[in-house]
């Protein structure tokens, strides 16, 4: 596992926490939320990571999660969790193995377990020559539905949407989707050109999230939330071991271990990092959250007293034009009196 999934390896962080909030977010806003789509508009702006991150937060809050790589060109959930990248999405929908010959595997077969818990992958799988095809075929449908039967969320990693369809055509068949853009770098033309494409089609878009929001105007050039290089890219750290592909014997000593092991070790790596956020920049923002909370509160409660004050005020005003109407009587009652001796005498 590589060090991208930081909601995974570090669950107390300010970037977690953001993620856990954006998880609340989602579950507000679809009331039923089977099946999430995540785009973007053009590649590297961060889709593949919030997909993989936000899939880890749900399945922390106890629901069974199968994260779909949906991008059958250029698929990177297999690197991101260190699973096989072969037989995937792709071989499922084609009827094709990873060889090259006819497979009637269900999809069962294509589900890889990861070292989360309650969190499974399927990869996207050999790079077909027809993806979009694939996704409009009668397949996808079964395979939609197959999986609502045994998970509680699908989140779907799909592709840009301004560079192919892929992700225009699946959002469709999607609850919600979520539009991925990159601070001061996606344009809003953009953004607003996926939206419409998606409604055009039937898909509903639930929001955007801006990613690599920078910590502060000191370290705007070269440091991000999610503490990538000043490069821009979406390069995972280096790993531990000297060899750049996967090792299956390792990643199952590594799904044996302990949650506590995999973080210590990865404190040790990180050290002397120029893109770790510090233990002020973490107080501070913790501070920040606390704070809004307060204001928050204490708004609501303001509001409260007004409309309390309000009502009193209605009830009082009321009370007072009765007695000042009963006042008023009395008086023209006492002049048509006085009237009256006056026209006698």
């Amino acid at each position: 596992m590589i060090q991208e999934l930081i909601t995974h390896l570090d669950p107390k962080s300010p970037i977690s926490e953001v993620f856990r909030s954006l998880r609340t977010n989602i579950q507000f806003m679809n009331s039923k939320l089977d099946t999430l789509l995540v785009t973007s508009t053009m590649q590297g702006e961060g889709k593949s990571w919030t997909a993989s991150n936000l899939a880890v937060t749900f399945a922390q809050a106890g629901k069974k999660v199968i994260l779909v790589d949906a991008d059958m060109r250029k698929g990177r959930q297999y690197s991101i969790f260190g699973v096989a990248p072969r037989p995937g999405l792709s071989n499922f929908l084609s009827g094709i193995d990873e060889n090259g010959g006819e497979t009637d595997l269900g999809i069962l077969n294509y589900i890889k377990e990861t070292s989360v818990n309650n969190l499974f992958v399927i990869p996207a799988g050999n790079v077909p020559p027809n993806p979009s095809e694939l996704l409009v075929s009668d397949k996808m449908q079964e395979l939609i539905i197959s999986l609502k039967e045994i998970c509680d969320l699908i989140i779907f990693d799909g592709t840009p949407s301004l560079l192919v369809t892929d992700s225009v055509i699946l959002s469709r068949l999607m609850d919600a989707t979520i539009i991925v853009a990159s601070f001061k770098e996606t344009k809003i033309d953009n953004v607003q050109k996926i939206k419409k494409d998606i409604e055009n089609v039937g898909g509903k878009v639930s929001g955007v999230i801006i990613n690599r929001v920078p910590i502060s105007q000191k370290k705007y050039e070269n440091t991000y939330y999610y503490g990538s290089s000043s490069t821009g890219g979406h390069k995972p750290l280096k790993r531990s071991s000297s060899s750049s592909t996967p090792n299956r014997s390792k990643i199952s000593d590594l799904q044996k271990k302990p949650v506590g092991d995999n973080k210590m070790k990865t404190n040790e790596q990180q050290k002397g990092s120029n893109t770790k956020i510090n233990v002020n920049e973490e107080n501070l923002m913790a501070l920040r959250a606390k704070a809004i909370k307060e204001i928050d509160k204490a708004e609501n409660d303001k509001r409260q007293e007004i409309r309390l004050a309000d009502n009193i005020v209605l009830e009082k005003g009321a009370i007072s034009v009765e007695k000042t109407e009963e006042l008023l009587k009395q008086i023209n009652s006492y002049l048509e009196a006085e009237k009256g001796k006056l026209n006698n005498k």
